[in-house]
């Protein structure tokens, strides 16, 4: 797959298709542990996000496999056996197109469009240093989506918010205040925001998150994962906490980003 994880698309033993990021990747094995507590807080916050899965390689199939590998230049390097995150494929890839970019027309068409501005606000709150990235794909939007008034066998691009490697700052483990964080480069998403209301209910979920849910995600984290990292990623997570009831204050500050991408916020 493109990015500078390395991460490797999987068939996994439950069926199901994951992309791959490996502990000893290039950019950190602490993206594995911001992938994992980003996926937690997606699900709480209900923001369309695929499900994450702990996947375990052995020796045996690393052996069997050569081409799942880390490319530096010309050098390769070994994928460590053990544990290593995988981000569910919404599909089989051979039958499921999938698209990192649509046209803006099409981007109006997007079922699920709010997403856009409910994952503004996940990012605000874990400073996700990384550029938004999200994917599309067209599917029954009933298989996907909690809503009653859908037609059934209704077709339509449904977007997936996807790569959390960078949250937290990505390995550096910080918070750092910019106004551009989280920002999705097609500003079009972001036309129908005319106040901090159309930011809710993420808003508020965000400012009751519950502790329980970041020591949840903690205690599933595999040892090797965090090795001497425990105090430092305790912190992280109590200044996680505090920074919480800062959310409005930090929706606000985008509206500093160049061109304003709120016009109709007055």
């Amino acid at each position: 797959m493109r990015g500078g994880a390395q991460a490797h698309l999987i068939e996994a033993d439950d069926g199901f298709f994951y992309i791959v990021k490996f502990r000893n990747n290039p950019q950190h094995r602490r993206v594995l542990v911001n992938e994992a507590i980003a996926g937690a807080i997606l699900a709480h916050l209900q923001i369309a996000s695929p499900p994450s899965q702990i996947v375990s390689f052995s020796p045996a199939f690393l052996a069997a496999h050569p081409e799942v590998c880390i490319q530096l230049g010309t050098r390769r390097t070994a994928v460590e056996p053990g544990w290593h995150f995988g981000s569910r494929h919404p599909g089989h890839p051979d039958t499921m197109a999938i698209y990192d970019f649509i046209p803006d027309a099409l981007l109006h068409q997007v079922a699920n469009a709010d997403q856009f501005r409910a994952v503004l606000v996940f990012d605000r709150w874990v400073a996700n240093a990384d550029g938004r990235q999200s994917v599309f794909f067209r599917a029954q939007l009933n298989d996907w989506l909690a809503n009653p008034g859908i037609p059934p066998r209704k077709l339509g691009f449904i977007v997936s918010m996807i790569d959390h490697g960078f949250a937290f700052n990505g390995p550096h483990w910080d918070l750092p205040e910019s106004a551009i964080t989280g920002l999705y480069p097609r500003r079009v998403v972001y036309e129908g925001v005319r106040g901090l209301s159309d930011f809710e209910p993420w808003l508020s979920r965000v400012q009751n998150f519950p502790e329980e849910v970041i020591d949840r995600a903690l205690r599933h984290l595999p040892p090797q994962w965090i090795e001497e990292d425990e105090e430092p990623l305790e912190k992280l997570m109590e200044a996680l906490l505090r920074r919480k009831r800062r959310i409005p204050e930090l929706m606000m500050e985008c509206r500093r980003a160049p061109g304003n991408p709120f016009p109709r916020w007055n």
